[in-house]
């Protein structure tokens, strides 16, 4: 029996109940025998040491029908859990509360697993050699590109590759915008709010558009795969709110399209996360919501991989997957 407690109860947290509901009989098959033992959000939670069903939580969130008395850090202290599963909102600047979240699972003798950048983001090698210190492990796959396994494509597949630099798309909304107008080639204003409609972009953007999002994943790349010790304040950013339908339609006559990339390079240590042109040929010109990153080794030479990078299936697909990680 794995026992799981889960902090945070939005979009990914509920994804994450959907998919153990659905994926409970394979994973049992495959020796894994998941219990969620707690579940909380923002304004309070529910708890049962001899588990919860999935759906019976769902069906609480969705009617209002969890207990405002109990609060996340209560339940790190009084519940017994093997995992603990941190998905909260990210913030970039503080790493709160998400941070303090981590640290107190960790302390309780937890392996955890996240999909907040938040934490790692501020103090990426300090929860790290926590873990280790205590022999534990922390995964985060699900906070760089969502359902595209890059994290764990370059530390398995491409074990023992030494990787000189990774660019890519890393924000679908930013992708969706730039690819509307260069079809369209509608104002970023009017795709902008036509995103916001679909809800592919969220009421306040400026964390995709401005560039943002993208460079708190350069950081943990930079930090996970590099060994770098980088920060926010170590990246170069600029967004996409400035360009036009008339830049776009002059790179796409001369057989480019306009895509914001992320890029870090391990020779020269710079992160940069800016508008660039790319070739139509280029494996980066991808369209919609897709993430995609190009990775450069000594061995394996580019290895390109491509994905939904949001989306609260995909993103519970990535923390699946580090589930049976800790398990396989």
């Amino acid at each position: 029996m794995v026992r799981i407690l889960l902090i945070g109860c939005g979009s990914v947290g509920r994804g994450f109940l959907k998919v153990i509901s659905r994926k409970m009989e394979w994973l049992r098959s495959a020796g894994i025998d998941p219990v969620i033992v707690g579940v909380t959000d923002s304004k309070g939670g529910l708890y049962d040491e001899n588990g919860l069903d999935p759906e019976d939580v769902l069906r609480k969130k969705a009617t209002g029908g969890f207990d405002n008395s109990i609060s996340s850090l209560d339940l790190i202290e009084k519940v017994d859990f093997d995992v603990g599963i941190e998905t909260t909102p990210t913030n970039a600047e503080t790493g709160e509360p998400g941070l303090t979240h981590i640290k107190k699972m960790l302390e309780r003798g937890a392996n955890v697993i996240t999909s907040n950048k938040g934490p790692l983001i501020v103090d990426f090698h300090g929860l790290c050699g926590f873990a280790k210190k205590r022999g534990l492990s922390l995964k985060y796959e699900a906070t760089v590109g969502g359902a595209m396994p890059l994290i764990s494509l370059i530390e398995k597949t491409l074990a023992g590759n030494e990787v000189y630099s990774i660019e890519g798309i890393f924000n679908g909304t930013c992708n969706y915008i730039l690819s509307r107008m260069e079809k369209e080639l509608f104002p970023f204003s009017h795709v902008l709010l036509e995103a916001q409609e679909l809800g592919i972009a969220e009421k306040d953007p400026s964390y995709d558009i401005e560039g943002i999002d993208t460079a708190g994943k350069l950081v943990i790349l930079a930090n996970a795969i590099m060994d770098m010790k980088v920060g926010m304040k170590d990246v170069e950013i600029r967004g996409i709110s400035e360009i036009t339908p008339e830049a776009m339609e002059l790179a796409t006559r001369n057989g480019y399209t306009i895509r914001l990339i992320g890029e870090v390079r391990k020779n020269t240590g710079k992160l940069r996360v800016y508008p660039r042109l790319v070739s139509k040929s280029h494996p980066l010109a991808i369209y919609g919501t897709l993430n995609a990153a190009l990775v450069k080794t000594d061995l394996a030479g580019e290895v390109f991989v491509s994905g939904r990078g949001a989306g609260s299936i995909e993103t519970a697909s990535a923390i699946l997957n580090d589930l049976i990680g800790l398990y396989s």
